[in-house]
């Protein structure tokens, strides 16, 4: 380490700063979005089961 730098102001990690998202929140961020397609109109009820 270079003389003069302090370590505990070193840069976050990766793992720290990204954002990460899961399967399980995408998927219920998708549900909601096609649910809010269908009811605004944007998806025609015949395309819904």
């Amino acid at each position: 380490m270079p003389e003069g730098t302090d370590p505990s102001a070193a840069p976050p990690t990766a793992a720290e700063s990204r954002f990460a998202i899961n399967e399980d929140w995408a998927a219920t961020i998708l549900g909601l979005v096609l649910l809010l397609l269908v009811l605004v109109g944007a998806i025609p009820t015949g395309l819904v089961p």
